[in-house]
């Protein structure tokens, strides 16, 4: 019997490691094809006069479409403008937004949890109270694009040459990448936080004009809030486990 036992668990074992999303012989397949790709490329504010950033970002081993924005903050922390957000939030717009004939399609979806640290530092408020866009009042064309799913190259301006030292920063996240700490009953009330799982993620990189560097690496600062309540940065890292490998490495260069 107890031999029996054993050989159902390995059964069962095996049945669920063939359909998990994140271990199955396709997923992992794709993944290894996406690697083998060259970086998608994309370009925004290209009419912009001011420094000219490139933004090459390598995914990590547990990418699996996030969510992402970067902009440009002084010294102080203060915001100053955005580089690229992911469309969908850009526009308050999802593709698997509305779910009122019973099956996902697209449509004007609220998600305050997805890059809270972003859209507080962005400080621009909406009738509903959050500080996302919303699909009446979205933001440009120029900052925004499809979410790449893959390595990828992003080119952009700052507005004006004027500033000379600023931080780059990203933030990212990434749905339904619960863990032992941040599971889907951490706090069941909160629809915000379903969506988001592990908070996003802050990253940051310095650049001081008058004394260039010939690359810069973003390097995880903290995450930000669990269901987008308010733009605080939390530093403490401790529970966040597979969404620290979402990113491999982003390097800075400017040109």
């Amino acid at each position: 019997m107890k031999k029996l036992t054993i050989i159902s668990a390995i059964i069962v074992y095996t049945i669920i490691t063939a359909f998990s999303p994140s271990t199955s012989p396709q997923s992992r397949w794709l993944k290894r094809q996406q690697a083998k790709q060259p970086p998608i490329l994309l370009e925004t504010l290209s009419d912009n006069i001011g420094h000219k950033i490139i933004i090459e970002f390598k995914r990590g081993k547990t990418m699996n479409y996030p969510l992402m924005a970067f902009w440009i903050e002084d010294l102080e922390g203060n915001y100053i403008q955005t580089l690229y957000v992911a469309q969908s939030i850009a526009q308050g717009y999802f593709r698997h937004g509305d779910t009122s004939t019973g099956r996902w399609q697209p449509g004007p979806l609220r998600r305050p949890a997805a890059l809270p640290y972003w859209s507080h530092k962005r400080g621009i408020k909406a009738a509903d109270g959050l500080y996302i866009p919303t699909i009446d009042n979205p933001m440009p064309d120029a900052v925004t694009g499809a979410t790449p799913t893959s390595n990828f190259i992003l080119s952009t301006k700052t507005e004006t040459k004027e500033i000379k030292t600023f931080n780059i920063m990203m933030e990212i996240n990434q749905s339904w990448d619960w863990n032992n700490y941040w599971h889907n009953n951490k706090y069941p009330d909160d629809v915000n936080y379903k969506t988001s799982s592990q908070p996003a993620l802050v990253y940051r990189a310095t650049v001081d004009i008058s004394n260039l560097q010939s690359e810069y690496k973003m390097e995880v600062i903290g995450h930000s809030h669990w269901s987008g309540a308010n733009g605080n940065l939390y530093e403490d890292l401790s529970t966040i486990t597979s969404a620290l490998k979402i990113v491999g490495e982003v390097i800075i260069r400017l040109e």
